[in-house]
């Protein structure tokens, strides 16, 4: 058996930096010319303190109403449908289309004059949904089994019911988030959680993990549980929507660490078993914030300006719940086998302190034909 089926992690996911310039803006992908439509996007403006980061996809869409999300807010998509421009205009071959707006403010999320971006992206099938029949909430999904990414909708019926995913798998990770009817944070589960059946996070807030949500019933390899009533999950008569994930050997990772609050590269090494393009990180058992680290943000200041290459040193992270620009919320390496803390910061290397991560990949440990690769 090979060891990935992903040889390069750029072609299904990939990161581009880009400078807003005020007026509609083709942003083009340096990877994959010709062959790389995002279905899954998350945009920060990294420059600015004031602008938290947009979520879009291509199940929701962006043609006659473009829904939009604001990751660190708890409301939903209902409350930014506009036909104003001021968001993402098209998911393209080469990457999206940003939009314009008279009113400057309007824009600075995505394409402000002369604010620096990040764009992360994922590649799953093209828009291409499928519809599975339910006893519960029928679902709409565009599912790539190979990535590990699963894009998924559905109604609420009020009732403790199950919701399938199409997976095949048993997840690793569900961010879910209602889009109307009224407000409520994202839910989050991840196998890791200290109590994971049971236990859920908030990716808008910084709490540590809670009871509720799931009521103690563990996703299975076709559904996963919706409580009734809950406002998180199903309330009757609102839309949901549950981006779903699964670990594949070189390509992605969803795991724990437990931190030992030493610095200066002496912190716990992860192993994911490839180099890392992305990591995110959050401290489970006490209250601290989602931590992004991005390879391409390791030599970019919160001005976009040069922070000088310090070999496989990630100094500069956003917070995935908060609008802060990028900055150094605790540094760490990233390797060609995973990431080490360089930090002693509660938020990501608290001594006996308990996080989880999701990683995606540069590019694999070993390819498909049994070809080591080596760091950066």
């Amino acid at each position: 058996m090979a060891y990935t089926a992903i040889d390069d992690g750029t072609s299904f996911f990939h990161t581009q930096l880009y400078t807003g310039t005020g007026a509609n803006q083709d942003v083009v992908n340096d990877a994959h010319s010709g062959n790389f439509k995002p279905d899954f996007l998350i945009i920060k403006n990294i420059g600015s303190g004031s602008y938290g980061p947009h979520l879009y996809d291509s199940m929701r869409g962006v043609s006659d109403k473009r829904y939009a999300f604001h990751i660190d807010q708890n409301y939903g998509d209902d409350q930014e449908q506009t036909s104003s421009g001021t968001v993402v205009q098209t998911f393209d071959t080469d990457g999206f289309r940003a939009g314009s707006s008279t009113n400057i403010y309007n824009i600075l999320w995505i394409n402000g004059l002369n604010n620096n971006y990040i764009a992360h992206q994922w590649k799953i099938n093209g828009g291409t949904t499928s519809s599975l029949s339910n006893t519960g909430p029928d679902s709409v999904v565009q599912i790539n089994t190979t990535m590990g990414v699963n894009i998924l909708t559905y109604t609420g019926n009020g009732s403790n019911s199950n919701v399938k995913h199409g997976m095949g798998e048993i997840p690793d990770m569900l961010w879910v988030k209602r889009r109307n009817g009224g407000d409520s944070s994202w839910a989050v589960w991840h196998k890791d959680l200290v109590t994971p059946a049971a236990n859920f996070l908030k990716l808008d807030a910084t709490d540590a993990e809670a009871s509720g949500v799931w009521d103690g019933v563990h996703p299975s390899d076709e559904k996963f549980f919706i409580s009734g009533g809950s406002s998180y999950t199903n309330v009757s008569g609102s839309d949901y929507v549950a981006y779903i994930f699964k670990s594949k050997q070189g390509f992605s990772k969803f795991s724990k660490y437990t931190g030992n609050g030493h610095s200066e590269g002496l912190g716990p090494f992860v192993y994911t078993g490839f180099a890392p393009a992305l990591v995110i990180i959050k401290r489970i058992d006490s209250t601290q914030d989602w931590i992004v680290h991005d390879y391409k943000l390791g030599t970019k200041a919160s001005t976009g300006s040069s922070k000088g290459n310090k070999g496989n040193v990630n100094s500069a992270a956003y917070r995935l719940n908060n609008t802060s620009a990028i900055d150094d919320w605790g540094d760490i390496d990233m390797l060609s086998t995973g990431f080490i803390p360089r930090s002693d910061a509660a938020s990501i290397n608290a001594s006996n302190g308990k996080y989880i991560y999701m990683a995606f990949a540069e590019h694999p440990l070993v390819t498909s034909t049994g070809i080591p690769t080596t760091a950066r």
